[in-house]
């Protein structure tokens, strides 16, 4: 929303559009703050907790936390202070201004031991504004109505099952019914009110009592915030144009990194639908193997080695193991039992059920699964970080694995819930699998069965040029024995399989543009995939259809489809999963790290065009 535009909801439903969201988080918890300075979805302590604010899938029972001008007739503003994941929300009413700064605290050793704390910090510019706080905790994404107790003045808990937040403001709170705060703050220029809510187990607030915290407390841990975010960001860098928004996006990936682990959820949302009022609705509060690659890839292009280091080190402490236990996406923790559920007393995002808990893709088959660690491995090789005897016995495992079941379909990249194919991209992940334990092999002085990878190296390739592709069009298919295409064949090129500059690339790049093209966006595919209604266009496969041709040498036509995908973007820089090119509007989890993975690569291969 720009500067004096005046604040207001679709007058058909009261749920904002996925764009009015802004995302922050503490690299353990993340939270959604709409437009309207509500705080609509936060899970605390961990991304895949259950909810303490969730009408962002249950507008009257998710519960949330909202400050606002008292008066109607008022504007907004908003960005994210310069480099940092703090927002600042001003609102205009009147003579009046005032600014809201919203984050959750960071500090030096917040990766073990953090604050687990959200500020809301209100600083008056100018004039008077009189501003309303409505606070409505709902635990366990809405079934828990909490306990809420005074501890002191302006000093609440909320209780419920095992949640808890302790709630403090040296403005007015006082209880708004029996399970809910609110309060009434006027605030003129050069003062501030201040709103801490902070995570705590419920046995620890009567085991040990604590005074609320000070002003001037709150104040440090807000500028403590804003250094640590400014002393990170000064490590990642990209110049040029594009440098900016790709560097927003790696603050995003840094957001959604589980600090005690590595791992990166590849969203913060649970069952923001993909098809409105749809049941493409999904769990992506977990870390999928296939991102990894893309992590080391797009983030140490910009410096964060740090970060592409921890997501691959969790990925192969999550995978490790036997070979036939192999999952395609962990708990960010590296729980492996992502038990799919629904919650029926939540309606879902504009009335879009089931709402998902879990995620039962966690078992599929999906082949590529087995090429996006070896070419991992092989990748911080290449950054002087070879394989131990340890690792490298379980890389062997993976290659024999993948040498007796490449010949088997799967459920490949988009995991399919339908009938398994024979999916080109799987086939071509599994050829990327024995091609790197072959490159391994060779330059790490390992023993290895070579021949038997040789063999079968070279009888994946035959496959995929036969079966895989379609000579009378001269390009690669979506699977065996289809004429269909999808944007997965975009990764061919990434993964060696192919150079981009090969023609039958190049036919394959612009069929994929021309079969899939969605309102100047790409669709993953247009084939029946056993789920109903129709998604949007994937920005992840824009940005990988940018950056292709970005390496093709075709830089105008790159540029071209990098901007429509960027235009898709809100006011703060942040992607969803989808678009609707029709309405407008994101679909599907935000913001999703995949698509701001992708654009980063887009941005880094343009650059170098």
């Amino acid at each position: 929303m720009s500067p004096g535009t005046r604040a207001k909801r679709p007058p058909e439903t009261p749920y904002p559009p996925i764009a009015d969201y802004a995302f922050i988080g503490d690299c353990h918890s993340a939270a959604l703050v709409s437009k309207q300075a509500s705080i609509d979805w936060c899970c605390m302590p961990r991304f895949d907790s259950g909810s303490s604010f969730g009408r962002l899938l249950g507008w009257e029972q998710g519960g949330y936390c909202s400050i606002k001008p008292a008066r109607a007739g008022y504007s907004i503003s908003r960005r994210y202070v310069d480099q940092t994941m703090v927002l600042e929300t001003t609102f205009r009413s009147g003579g009046g201004e005032v600014r809201l700064f919203d984050c959750f605290a960071m500090r030096r050793g917040g990766a073990r031991h953090p604050y687990h704390q959200i500020l809301r910090i209100v600083e008056g510019v100018r004039g008077r504004v009189d501003l309303r706080l409505d606070m409505c905790p709902r635990f366990d994404y809405g079934e828990v109505r909490p306990w809420i107790r005074q501890e002191g003045v302006n000093f609440y808990s909320a209780i419920g099952g095992n949640d808890a937040l302790l709630i403090a403001s040296d403005g007015e709170l006082v209880p708004g019914g029996h399970h809910d705060l609110k309060g009434s703050w006027s605030v003129r220029s050069g003062d501030r009110v201040r709103l801490s809510i902070q995570f705590m187990r419920p046995e620890l607030i009567d085991e040990h009592p604590s005074d609320p915290p000070t002003p001037e407390e709150l104040d440090g841990r807000l500028e403590d915030t804003l250094k640590w975010w400014r002393r990170w960001t000064g490590r990642a860098r990209l110049d040029g144009g594009d440098g900016p928004g790709a560097v927003r996006s790696a603050l995003v990936l840094k957001a959604l990194c589980n600090a005690p682990t590595g791992a990166i959820a590849a969203a913060p949302t649970t069952s923001l639908p993909e098809c409105p009022g749809g049941a493409r609705n999904w769990d992506y509060r977990y870390s999928w193997i296939r991102d990894s690659s893309f992590a080391v890839r797009s983030l140490a292009e910009l410096g964060a080695d740090a970060e592409a280091d921890g997501f691959r080190r969790f990925v192969e402490r999550s995978a490790a193991g036997n070979a036939e236990d192999l999952q395609i996406m962990y708990g960010v923790g590296g729980e492996r039992r992502l038990i799919e559920l629904t919650i029926d007393s939540l309606e879902g995002y504009r009335g879009a059920s089931p709402v998902r808990v879990g995620n039962g893709a966690a078992r599929q088959r999906q082949l590529d699964m087995y090429g996006e660690l070896l070419d991992l491995a092989w990748q911080w090789h290449a950054r002087g970080h070879s394989p131990d005897d340890d690792y490298w016995r379980f890389l062997v495992e993976l290659v024999n694995a993948t040498v007796e079941v490449w010949e088997q379909p799967d459920r490949g990249i988009w995991e399919i819930r339908g009938t398994p194919k024979h999916f080109v991209h799987s086939k071509v992940m599994c050829w990327v699998a024995v091609d790197r334990g072959l490159r391994l092999a060779k330059e790490c002085g390992r023993r290895a069965p070579l021949q038997k990878w040789r063999q079968a190296h070279r009888r994946i390739r035959e496959a995929v040029e036969t079966k895989g592709y379609d000579k009378r069009r001269g390009i690669f298919v979506q699977a065996f024995g289809t004429r269909a295409v999808d944007a997965a064949l975009l990764l061919l090129p990434q993964v060696e399989f192919v150079d981009y500059q090969d023609e039958r690339m190049i036919r394959t790049a612009d069929a994929v543009r021309d079969q899939l093209d969605d309102g100047g966006l790409l669709k993953r595919y247009r084939s029946r995939d056993g789920l109903q209604g129709e998604e949007g266009a994937f920005l992840a496969c824009s940005f990988w259809l940018a950056e292709c041709y970005a390496r093709q040498g075709r830089v105008d036509e790159a540029r071209e489809v990098f901007d429509r995908t960027v235009s898709t973007g809100n006011d703060l820089g942040l992607f969803a999963e989808e678009f609707d090119p029709r309405s407008k509007e994101m679909l599907g989890n935000f913001p999703l790290g995949l698509t701001h993975l992708s654009h980063i690569a887009a941005a880094v291969a343009l650059r170098g065009a």
